[in-house]
């Protein structure tokens, strides 16, 4: 009879176990996804020429420092840029004029949005929207510029062949 009332008692903690870590997960995704941003945040829009590689969830930093969140984003069809909704703390009080670009911690590491506070004396409220923007650089792009751009050897002589001696 004891041995059968350990083993319930032992599936009874594995089981309470199993459970705080299913829990813990769910928690975890729903934070890391915008759906745990505070309740009193300032829900402000931001639109991106080009916002790739921001999801809900991605970070909103200022000076490197997170201060809120990307709640959703959505295409906007009469400019056809893209409005991201960005939770941010209130605590931390932005110029109206503050400036949002599409940043990425290096060559391999996450994206984010980037804010760059303005110089104005008002604040951002709720519903405010940033225009001032900077889409994500196409990196690909970038690279393909610098290895088909021409050499200074070819627009010299125009035709793309090394110069010949004299």
């Amino acid at each position: 009879m004891k041995t059968i009332l350990r083993e319930n008692v032992v599936e009874a903690i594995v089981g309470l176990a199993v459970v705080l870590l299913a829990i813990w997960f769910v928690l975890f995704a729903w934070d890391r996804t915008g759906g745990g941003a505070k309740a009193n945040a300032i829900t402000v829009t931001a639109l991106f020429p080009n916002a790739a590689g921001v999801t809900v969830g991605t970070d909103v930093r200022v000076a490197g420092l997170k201060i809120g969140s990307v709640t959703d984003q959505k295409l906007d069809p009469q400019t056809f840029q893209v409005a991201v909704k960005l939770a941010i703390d209130p605590s931390v009080k932005l110029p109206a004029d503050s400036s949002a670009s599409v940043t990425s911690e290096g060559l391999l590491g996450s994206t984010f949005i980037g804010l760059t506070p303005g110089g104005s004396e008002t604040s951002l409220k709720n519903g405010d929207m940033i225009t001032d923007t900077q889409g994500a650089m196409d990196l690909m792009a970038l690279i393909g510029q610098f290895i088909n751009r021409p050499s200074s050897d070819s627009a010299a002589t125009g035709n793309g062949t090394a110069p010949t001696a004299p």
